[in-house]
């Protein structure tokens, strides 16, 4: 009874403390790319175009898929709007609520509800979280309307995503009056092997550069 104890007890703490190394590795590593990013932001901060036809939307932790939106932006000649929420910041507290918030549909965002009916083409982007588009891009779409508007969902992603929350995104947009919808979707790796940002938007420009708005 004795050593059954214990080995639970330690099998407890082994797995307590797996857990927390792997809280540290993401949260530092997700430091380190937001590092790595405001810099290359800080360089192309101010993405607006006041008579553009075409507006980049974007939700971003550590800024890798802020990154690519600016990128999109560039490509097309369009402006950029940035989402935040709170929730999620940097570091472990906001890594946790991101995990338990996965796969929720609403949170609490800033920019809420834009006007975006001067644009005809409106690029959603945010991270992929356990296999579906971030809550904040969800939130976004649930608040705002797309009459006649071609929406392109884009994600960066470190696994993989399921395709029914890619579906269930594309009837929300068209319920509120997307005419289209596409999907782009960069991986970047895992966590310990990542592409770098140029590699990304390497990867970005081989297989959507050539791609219309819309199609």
């Amino acid at each position: 009874m004795k050593w059954a104890l214990i080995i639970s007890l330690g099998i407890v703490l082994v797995i307590l403390v797996s857990a927390i190394a792997v809280a540290l590795f993401v949260t530092t590593t997700e430091k380190r790319q937001y590092l790595d990013n405001s810099t290359l932001l800080n360089d192309n901060s101010a993405v607006r175009n006041n008579n553009a036809k075409t507006v980049v939307i974007v939700f971003s932790r550590s800024g890798n898929t802020h990154v690519l939106a600016n990128h999109i932006a560039t490509l097309h000649n369009a402006e950029v709007k940035v989402i935040t929420a709170e929730d999620y910041a940097l570091g472990i507290p906001g890594w946790i609520r991101a995990l338990y918030d996965a796969r929720s549909h609403v949170t609490f965002i800033t920019s809420e509800a834009l006007d975006l009916q001067h644009y005809d083409t409106v690029y959603l982007g945010a991270p992929i979280w356990l296999y579906s588009p971030a809550p904040p891009i969800w939130q976004f779409a649930k608040s705002n309307v797309f009459t006649d508007k071609h929406v392109v969902l884009f994600n960066t992603f470190n696994s993989k995503f399921e395709q029914h929350f890619i579906d269930e995104f594309e009837s929300l947009v068209k319920q509120n009056g997307a005419v289209s919808f596409s999907h782009q979707a960069i991986n970047r790796g895992r966590m310990g092997n990542q592409l770098s940002t140029q590699g990304m938007l390497k990867v970005y420009n081989q297989y959507y550069q050539g791609v219309s708005n819309g199609s």
